[in-house]
C-alpha cells in the first residue's frame, strides 16, 4: 500500500490573530494569468517578429518587450524537439481552470493563424453546474484570461498534442477537484496543468485540511495511473495574497497545490532572449534572472503542511535543508514568468488580440506541453517526474541540462524571499530547461 505524505496539522495561531480566521479564504483558488499592456500587430513583416514589443530593448525603454512562440522554443531547445517530429502527436494535454471560457476555441485559432500553428484537436468540457458565461462578473472574466494563456501556450510547445479544456464548476477547491477527478476517471491525458493556487494558510484549519487530503488522493490515483501534474507556484514571491483585493499575507507562505510533494511545482523568471540589449525572435539565449519585475515574483519557499521526500532531502545539498527543517521546498522547476518579456496571447474577454502575459501560470502549461512532446518520443507517459529531477540534480547531471538561475530573489510584497544560488534554490528550484539534450535524458527512463 502507497503512502500519501504527511499533512502537518499545527495551525498558525498567530497568523489567525493577524488576519482573523483562515476559514472563509479555505477552498477559493486564485488564477494566476496577469495581463499587461495590449499589443497591435506589426504592418507588414520585420523578421520573424509579428510584433514590436519582440524587438524591444530590454532596458525598457520603448515599453516592455515580448516575446512569440519563435523566441520561446529557441530559448528552451523546444525547436530542436519539434524540427525532429517530437510536437506531442498522439499525446492529450489536460488543462484544468475555473468556469470555463466561451472563445476559447476561438482565441485558440486566432492565435494559430497569427504565428501559422495549425488548430489542434481541441475539446471543452464544462462541468455540470456551471454558470454561464458573465462579462460583468470579474472573476468569472479573470479566468478566461487564465484559460486564453494556458490553452495557447501550451499548443505553441506541443503543437500536435491533443488538448482537453475542463472547466471547473467555479474556483471553489471542491469544484477544481471535481474537475481532475473526472479527468483521472475518464482517462484524459497523461499530463495535467493547474495554473492555479491558494495561500497554505488558507487551508491550516480542519476543513481546508480536509480540502487538502481531498487534493491529495486524486494526485496519488494520479500518480498510480502515470499522470504527470505540473502546478504555477504562485506570483507573489515567497507570499501569497490572502483577500480577493490582492492583499498578501506578511509572512512567508507556499502556495497549494504546488506544495505538494506529488506535484510538479514552477517558479518564474525573467528570461532575456535575443541580442545583448533588445529582444529579437532571431536572437539567442541571454540570460534569466529570478522574476521579480514590478508586476509579481516567481513562488517559492517551504511548506508548512508537507514534509520534505526524500530525494529532495537528498539532493538539495545541507543549506537548503538547513532553512527547509525537513519541509517541502518549492518550486521544483522554472519558466519564464515574467510580465516584463511576457507572452503574446488572444483575449476576446479582455479586449481580443493581443496581450503581453506573465505569471508562473505560463509556465506549468508550457512544461506540460513539453511532456507530451517527450511522451511522444518515449511512447509512453513519465509520469511523476519529482524523484528523477532530484536523482538527476543530486548527482549533478541536470548541468548544462538545464539553464542554472543564479540571478535575483524572489522577495515581494515586504516579504523577504530565497536568493537564486548555484544547482537547487527556492526560488527557480533546479532552473529553466534546455529541451535539446535534457529532453532525451528525461524520456529515457523512469516510471
Amino acid at each position: 500500500m502507497k503512502v500519501l505524505p504527511s499533512i502537518k496539522r499545527c495551525a498558525a495561531v498567530v497568523a489567525a490573530l493577524v488576519v482573523g480566521s483562515s476559514a472563509a479564504h479555505a477552498g477559493a483558488m486564485h488564477p494566476g494569468a496577469i495581463a499587461a499592456s495590449k499589443e497591435t500587430p506589426l504592418a507588414g513583416s520585420q523578421s520573424t517578429a509579428h510584433f514590436s514589443c519582440e524587438l524591444r530593448p530590454f532596458d525598457l525603454s520603448n515599453g516592455l518587450f515580448c516575446y512569440g512562440p519563435d523566441a520561446i522554443r529557441k530559448a528552451y531547445g523546444i525547436d530542436g524537439l519539434i524540427a525532429k517530429g517530437i510536437t506531442g502527436k498522439g499525446r492529450t494535454i489536460v488543462i484544468i481552470d475555473a468556469y470555463g471560457s466561451p472563445t476559447a476555441q476561438a482565441d485558440l485559432q486566432a492565435f494559430d493563424a497569427i504565428f501559422g500553428y495549425p488548430d489542434p484537436v481541441f475539446t471543452a468540457i464544462q462541468m455540470p453546474g456551471t454558470p454561464p458565461f458573465d462579462p460583468n462578473d470579474a472573476n468569472i472574466v479573470n479566468w478566461t484570461g487564465e484559460i486564453a494563456l494556458d490553452t495557447q501556450w501550451a499548443h505553441a510547445v506541443a503543437p500536435g498534442a491533443k488538448i482537453v479544456l475542463i472547466g471547473a464548476k467555479s474556483n471553489d477547491d471542491r469544484d477544481l477537484l471535481a474537475a481532475l477527478n473526472y479527468a483521472l476517471d475518464h482517462h484524459l491525458g497523461d499530463v495535467v496543468s493547474m495554473s492555479f493556487g491558494e495561500s497554505e494558510h488558507s487551508l491550516s484549519n480542519p476543513a481546508g485540511l480536509d480540502v487538502v487530503a481531498g487534493w491529495q488522493a486524486a494526485f496519488q490515483r494520479a500518480r498510480e495511473q502515470h499522470v504527470t501534474l505540473f502546478a504555477s507556484a504562485g506570483d507573489q514571491g515567497a507570499t501569497n495574497v490572502f483577500d480577493d483585493e490582492g492583499d498578501v499575507l506578511p509572512w512567508q507562505n507556499a502556495s497549494f497545490p504546488a506544495s505538494s510533494p506529488l506535484v510538479t511545482s514552477v517558479g518564474g523568471t525573467n528570461l532575456f532572449f535575443g541580442s545583448a540589449t533588445n529582444a529579437d525572435p532571431n536572437g539567442t539565449y541571454q540570460s534569466e534572472q529570478v522574476w521579480n519585475d514590478g508586476f509579481g515574483a516567481g513562488g517559492g519557499g517551504m511548506s508548512s503542511l508537507f514534509d520534505e521526500p526524500f530525494s529532495q532531502t537528498l539532493a538539495v545539498g545541507a543549506s537548503i535543508n538547513k532553512t527547509l527543517h525537513k519541509h517541502r521546498g518549492v518550486p521544483d522547476v522554472a519558466y519564464n514568468g515574467g510580465v516584463v518579456g511576457g507572452v503574446l496571447v488572444v483575449w476576446s474577454p479582455g479586449g481580443g488580440c493581443c496581450f503581453i502575459f506573465g505569471g508562473t501560470s505560463a509556465g506549468a502549461p508550457q512544461w506540460a506541453g513539453i511532456t507530451a512532446d517527450l511522451n511522444q518520443a518515449r511512447g509512453r507517459p513519465m509520469g511523476f517526474i519529482n524523484d528523477r529531477l532530484n536523482l538527476l540534480g543530486g548527482l549533478g547531471a541536470l548541468r548544462g541540462l538545464f539553464h542554472d538561475v543564479t540571478a535575483g530573489d524572489n522577495s515581494f510584497g515586504g516579504v523577504d524571499g530565497y536568493a537564486a544560488k548555484r544547482g537547487y534554490d527556492l526560488s527557480t528550484g533546479w532552473g529553466t530547461p534546455n529541451f535539446g539534450v535534457l529532453g532525451t535524458t528525461l524520456a529515457e527512463d523512469g516510471h
